[in-house]
């Protein structure tokens, strides 16, 4: 009884509850939003990077290593010698090395030259590997691998030219438009940032450097071919060891390199450092967000409350036709709940037709994939603990109503 008489008291002043219940979907939806962005953030910046030990640059911040080398964010404070990445890779304790050399890039993605070792051992999410969607790896100077977000994104097919330019940003005004790269394979999705880059040969980058004075080269495309490729530096370099127990005593030796200052980190470190500088980022957001939802049950509490003085012959006639205290208290608290439990039903809705429209674009403007699966145990636990607050919330106007006479709903006030 109790449950539909509710249900014809809240249809009753459906407009009120209406908003009421949008204002609670809003501030679940940006609650549980917010906790399920920064999941998803941190769990596609772990599954960047799978299987490799070290990675090795010149000597600066670990965070700035990371950012640049695997993520393509910020750009590398120097080089390092292609005779010192060689010492490393000649090490006994050694299994494989991936040069890279970034600087470059292409109608806004980077470029990064690297070599045949790259499509062999490089691993992302759970020590996948990497896999052409179509083509073949480059085997030529001028030939490029697309990420599958440029190829799509740029309208690329197998066979095409492009052209590289001169620096990282999205416009530039120096193009190696002298030396084409013919487009030979194109990479499957990953979700990571290999799918935003356009990957050609360390011989391919230093081809379209040779005789490059005052914005422009001086030499073919042909005549280049003549030349030695051999690059003279490189950025940085990933590096997979034959046993693990080696990785610190290689880190010592590369960060004591006396020829010149490098740095070798162990990427799932660096990840943590990253994750503890947002960490205060993190704490700050899903603080807002609670308080948001806060400010929403109060809303409620609000409503509930301003609407018991319109409602107090309501009350008197639900007492004289038989209605006890406590189910006037029942009533008040069922009608906190029931707008708590819709409205959280409605964010939920609402946040999955968010994530729906926007993870395409989250996908695009900053590499990080998101997944819809937001029900996890403790985002549960959360809309278990708002449906609670709910109840509670409506047990303070509803002693109110308890408390009231017969002889107060019927008492005209002026």
């Amino acid at each position: 009884m109790i449950y539909g008489l509710t249900l014809k008291s809240l249809w009753n002043r459906k407009t009120t509850v209406l908003l009421t219940l949008m204002s609670i979907a809003l501030s679940v939806a940006l609650l549980l939003g917010v906790d399920h962005i920064r999941r998803e953030a941190k769990s596609s910046f772990t599954n960047t990077i799978s299987g490799t030990d070290l990675i090795v640059g010149a000597r600066s911040g670990s965070v700035q290593l990371l950012l640049y080398s695997v993520f393509r964010i910020g750009n590398a404070t120097n080089n390092i010698a292609w005779t010192s990445y060689q010492d490393i890779a000649k090490s006994p304790q050694v299994a494989w090395t991936i040069p890279i050399s970034l600087g470059d890039s292409h109608r806004g993605y980077r470029v990064m030259g690297t070599n045949q070792n790259y499509f062999q051992h490089f691993r992302y999410g759970k020590k996948q590997p990497l896999k052409l969607s179509t083509g073949v790896p480059f085997s030529d100077v001028y030939e490029a691998v697309l990420g599958s977000e440029v190829a799509a994104k740029l309208g690329y097919q197998l066979g095409e030219d492009i052209v590289i330019a001169h620096g990282g940003g999205q416009v530039s005004f120096a193009s190696h438009d002298d030396k084409p790269f013919k487009v030979v394979g194109i990479l499957e999705p990953t979700g990571t940032p290999v799918d935003r880059t356009v990957h050609v040969s360390l011989e391919g980058i230093e081809a379209i450097h040779i005789g490059w004075q005052a914005g422009r080269s001086t030499i073919s495309a042909e005549d280049a071919l003549g030349y030695d490729l051999q690059p003279e530096v490189i950025t940085a370099a990933f590096v997979g060891l034959k046993s693990k127990i080696g990785v610190f005593a290689l880190q010592r030796e590369v960060n004591q390199y006396r020829k010149e200052p490098m740095l070798a980190i162990l990427p799932g470190v660096a990840l943590q450092e990253l994750w503890a500088l947002l960490g205060v980022a993190e704490s700050a957001l899903l603080g807002i967000s609670a308080f948001v939802v806060v400010t929403g049950l109060l809303g409620m509490l609000t409503v509930i409350w301003a609407g018991l003085n319109e409602r107090r012959r309501e009350m008197a006639i639900l007492r004289s036709v038989g209605a006890r205290p406590r189910h006037i208290l029942m009533l008040l608290m069922t009608e906190a709940g029931l707008m708590v439990f819709f409205g959280a039903g409605l964010g939920l809705l609402l946040l999955l037709s968010l994530l729906l429209l926007a993870q395409p674009l989250i996908l695009s403007m900053t590499g990080v994939q998101i997944g819809i699966n937001f029900l996890n145990h403790e985002n549960l636990y959360i809309l278990g603990a708002v449906i609670a607050t709910g109840f509670t919330v409506g047990l303070v106007p509803a002693l109110k109503a308890y408390r009231m006479s017969v002889a107060d709903g019927m008492t005209v006030r002026i």
